[in-house]
């Protein structure tokens, strides 16, 4: 068995753990912390919107016949501000697209020919597509309309299947995935794309499976607790994240290995149209990944731990193990004592009673010889 499954089996069993649960304040100062970032920057910097979102002309042209500074270039001498370049490969060969804010007809014709003369086609070569807000309006309000039905759908489910905390519980969790991929899209100005949205839609539902797989190990683990005086809830709980902890590494990894090979290695191939949604998905599934085990469970047990059932279960569970303590007390004092009593009694000697010859004692030294004299 590998290493990784020998502690695999060890977390399952119990013989080696990790106390997530009872270190929680420091999560939630990490996420706390992360989360503050994320909010200040979709305050301050804001998100940085496609044309699907916010309309625009789109300008495509032959890659080999110029570079992505070379549209840089032009956009800069016609005075077009928030001009986006980028390169997209298909099977008809590398084209370069430019993506800039809403322009009259007069000015997209005039950027087409200026692009056309800076590389060199004809002006027939630059195709031009022309994008209304309007659809990044409906694109917008139907993202919202999904994430909020689907919010509703795992309260509901997560209530009918576990309980509400623990809908509660993983609610929060993907408050806080979700808050923290668009918070890092607003502080590195990653572009807001449809495929943006699909990814965070995804992103959803990858960070409830996890949550799910914790939580239905932590119900396995707590049912019958009321009964006995063994652990507590949150004991219980950490146990259940400690079993899974191996198997959420190994789903994270697997499910982030592809997806960071399309959005590292894809552009270095010229294959950029999936990288909106790629990164999408690489920040969420991390952040799923470590909100299930450092959020979501970690609430979980605070909230239950407020029941007065399970802070009775805690006395128990207290006063059981201080029980051993307090027995082996006295029994610890009494050897003590019996220690210094030992120690403080001066040795009493013996002496034979009158009459009786008193023992004399045995000199060292060579032995006489028959007929050898004792020396004075």
């Amino acid at each position: 068995m590998s290493r990784i499954g020998h502690i695999g089996s060890a977390l399952y069993r119990g013989d080696v753990s990790y106390d997530f649960v009872g270190h929680r304040r420091w999560w939630y100062m990490i996420s706390g912390a992360i989360v503050a970032v994320a909010v200040v920057a979709l305050l301050v910097r804001g998100l940085t919107l496609s044309i699907d979102f916010k309309g625009g002309s789109e300008f495509s042209l032959p890659q080999g016949s110029g570079t992505v500074a070379q549209a840089q270039a032009v956009a800069a001498s016609e005075n077009i501000k928030d001009a986006q370049v980028t390169t997209a490969r298909s099977a008809s060969g590398s084209t370069i697209r430019v993506e800039v804010p809403n322009l009259t007809s007069h000015g997209n014709a005039t950027f087409a020919n200026a692009l056309a003369a800076s590389f060199g086609v004809p002006q027939s070569a630059v195709s031009v597509q022309i994008i209304g807000p309007s659809w990044g309006k409906a694109i917008t309000s139907k993202a919202v309309e999904g994430l909020v039905i689907f919010l509703l759908l795992i309260v509901l489910f997560l209530s009918l299947y576990f309980e509400w905390r623990m809908a509660v519980a993983a609610l929060i969790a993907v408050l806080h995935d979700v808050v923290i991929t668009i918070g890092v899209y607003a502080l590195f100005g990653f572009v807001v794309s449809p495929a943006t949205v699909i990814g965070v839609l995804t992103i959803l539902g990858y960070s409830l499976y996890d949550t799910v797989v914790v939580f239905d190990k932590v119900k396995e683990n707590t049912r019958g607790l009321l009964a006995g005086s063994k652990m507590t809830y949150s004991q219980a709980a950490n146990l259940a994240v400690n079993q899974t902890l191996v198997r959420s590494i190994n789903t994270s990894v697997i499910a982030l290995l592809p997806v960071a090979s399309i959005l590292f290695v894809g552009p270095l191939l010229g294959a950029d149209t999936l990288k909106d949604l790629s990164l999408a998905l690489f920040v969420g599934i991390a952040a799923g990944t470590y909100s299930s085990i450092f959020v979501a469970t970690p609430v979980l047990a605070q909230l239950k731990e407020r029941q007065p059932e399970y802070r009775a279960l805690a006395k128990r569970v207290a006063a059981r193990t201080s029980a051993p303590a307090r027995s082996a007390a006295p029994a610890l004092a009494g050897a003590a004592a019996a220690a210094a009593t030992a120690v403080a009694v001066p040795p009493v000697e013996v002496r034979p009673a009158s009459g009786t010859q008193r023992a004399q004692p045995k000199r060292s030294g060579p032995a006489r010889r028959p007929g050898q004299k004792k020396k004075r």
